[in-house]
């Protein structure tokens, strides 16, 4: 939550001072790279703009603690030759410079989230850079500008998104800094990474293609395989359809709450969190659940916005009344089991079990029939439409009449297609793990949009291709040396979980990285705080993959063991059902 005092309130006279003499537009301008910096880029000195604010309070952020900042809040555009195009970045100048600089990125179909990530910069004293892609300005998306018209891909568009605009901003945000601050050759600016889900990815397309740009990147939930993520939305909806069944909501979130609470306690400690999420999927038998009654309220019909193009529809609903069914249950393991062919051959993974599926799995009530129906994700047919079908348009009426092997073809499609853009899981990382860089991967285990397991199996992807020959042992301990992984309990998509609210979040992990690169402090656990529940305040450690959390003398004493069982709950083989290996 953030307070905005005047751009022109003045905190202490040395401050001001200080500030006063960076954010001026002739300073800006003078500091600018000069043009052709990066082969045929332009930048727009006219276009600069440079704003001081003031003592700007913080509360509640979910990636660093409170505080009140103050910054120069910088702009400039830049084009490139021969597109006629118009691309705008921000930096936010830290009244604490510490010789660090910060890129960010965004989430969905946004490239920035200046209003989250830009804040974190300046509480590190580092420069934050973010972009608008050349989309038409910081609060225009990606999927605005796609397809160009229908049937034609917008494929400068494409690019721009896909890792071309974050690097340029990053590399023309590194010099602007350095010119900016007059720091010569001789003094070193700490370069830095971090943001989640489509930022996430974004982050990875960086390290992937530019090993030399990062000292560190902190990377969550990454929303890589671009395809199978944006269709894998559609999974619920083929289930439901497949198995002709769709659960009442409040059956659906019965089902979601009973497993939450019979997995809680597999980790040693009843704490309203799912932190073994893994041996849930192997122990908790979802069939207990048939008969269990549940009861909710009448409901009225509310749309809340998820991006620009899409918004998260729930229809109005009557007072239910009833017990968990057959039927119900079936649809949620099915969900959670991944996703099969009908020769029964997995080809993706799903979410973890105690995680709210409701996102994908929601239904929509008939008040004239009084039946519940499909209620197709928005997320999938998005994708559907815009990128394999190259149409303008966000929603899709109807799933009737495709089946599993529909939907695999679609993500292979995608896959294929978008392979050298958005995918974004090269495995080989050789140029930045000798460059010396450094990466903090962290996901939510009740992830309920990027399937947790996606990430573990980028993770092993690299550990096999980097270290060929090893043992699993060996490979792991190789890597964790500048790779490390970690799943945060009960943790939701990039974020706490209103559903576990006792569950850690990784709230200083650039910290940690900060310390890690320039101190050489490698983490063994990931430090983390309580930001709601019982114990709010309070410090955590999250344990670094591949082990796993487990509790003792009634939750006050936590090890991070090696469970080979639970591990292997991790692992999904694709071979037979995917041509191409699937990193």
């Amino acid at each position: 939550m953030r307070r905005a005092l005047s751009p022109l309130l003045l905190g202490s006279v040395g401050l001001a001072a200080s500030l006063s003499e960076i954010c001026t537009t002739s300073n800006v301008q003078a500091a600018l790279p000069a043009d052709g910096f990066i082969e045929g880029v332009t930048f727009n000195a006219s276009s600069v703009t440079a704003a001081l604010v003031y003592n700007e309070t913080y509360t509640g952020e979910n990636n660093f603690p409170d505080a009140t900042i103050s910054y120069c809040n910088v702009t400039f555009a830049y084009s490139h030759a021969g597109l006629g195009d118009n691309v705008q970045v921000q930096y936010w100048l830290p009244s604490n410079f510490s010789n660090r600089f910060l890129t960010t990125g965004g989430g969905g179909y946004a490239i920035n989230s200046v209003s989250t990530s830009l804040p974190e910069a300046v509480f590190y004293g580092a420069v934050g850079g973010a972009t608008d892609g050349g989309f038409g300005g910081f609060d225009s998306e990606f999927d605005a500008v796609f397809p160009l018209r229908n049937g034609t891909a917008n494929f400068p568009a494409l690019y721009s998104f896909a890792y071309e605009s974050i690097h340029e901003m990053s590399v023309f945000g590194l010099e602007f800094t350095k010119q900016i601050y007059e720091i010569g050759n001789d003094t070193k600016v700490y370069t830095y990474y971090h943001a989640c889900s489509e930022g996430g990815r974004e982050g990875w397309s960086q390290v992937q293609r530019y090993g030399g740009q990062f000292d560190g990147a902190v990377v969550g939930a990454p929303a890589f395989r671009f395809s199978f993520q944006q269709l894998n939305h559609f999974g619920a909806n083929f289930v439901q359809q497949t198995l002709d069944y769709y659960p009442p909501s409040c059956e659906l979130d019965k089902i979601i709450s009973e497993t939450i609470a019979a997995c809680d306690p597999l980790d040693g400690f009843t704490d309203g969190v799912v932190s073994r999420s893994d041996l849930c999927k192997l122990d908790f038998n979802m069939t207990s659940l048939i008969g269990t009654a549940y009861s909710c309220e009448e409901s009225s019909a509310s749309s809340v916005p998820l991006r620009k193009r899409q918004m998260v529809t729930s229809s109005a609903t009557p007072a239910q009344n009833g017990s968990i069914t057959a039927q119900g249950v079936a649809v949620v393991q099915t969900i959670i089991d991944g996703l099969h062919d009908t020769d029964g051959n997995a080809f993706y993974f799903s979410y973890q079990p105690g995680a709210d599926i409701s996102f994908d799995a929601a239904t929509a009530y008939n008040s004239t029939s009084g039946e519940w129906g499909i209620s197709v994700s928005g997320v999938g047919a998005e994708f559907y439409q815009r990128f394999l079908k190259l149409v303008d348009s966000s929603s899709l009426d109807s799933i009737e009449g495709y089946t599993y092997d529909t939907l695999k073809a679609w993500m292979i499609e995608g896959w294929y297609r978008y392979q050298d853009s958005v995918h974004t899981t090269n495995p080989d990382l050789t140029e930045f793990q000798q460059a010396g860089g450094k990466i903090i991967h962290y996901h939510g285990e009740q992830d309920n949009s990027i399937p947790t397991a996606s990430s573990i199996r980028y993770w092993d992807s690299v550990r096999q291709v980097m270290y060929p020959g090893m043992s699993f042992n060996e490979s792991t301990a190789a890597l964790a040396e500048w790779y490390q992984l970690y799943l945060v309990p009960g943790a939701a998509h990039c974020a706490p979980n209103t559903a576990e609210p006792n569950g850690p979040w990784c709230q200083t992990a650039l910290g940690v990285m900060i310390d890690w690169v320039e101190s050489g402090i490698e983490p063994v656990t990931l430090n983390a705080t309580y930001l709601a529940g019982d114990y709010i305040g309070q410090n955590a450690q999250i344990c670094q993959w591949p082990l796993r959390p487990m509790w003792s003398n009634n939750g006050t004493s936590m090890e991070c063991e090696y469970d080979q069982r639970s591990l292997d709950a991790w692992f999904y083989d694709f071979t037979d059902s995917l041509k191409l290996p699937l990193y």
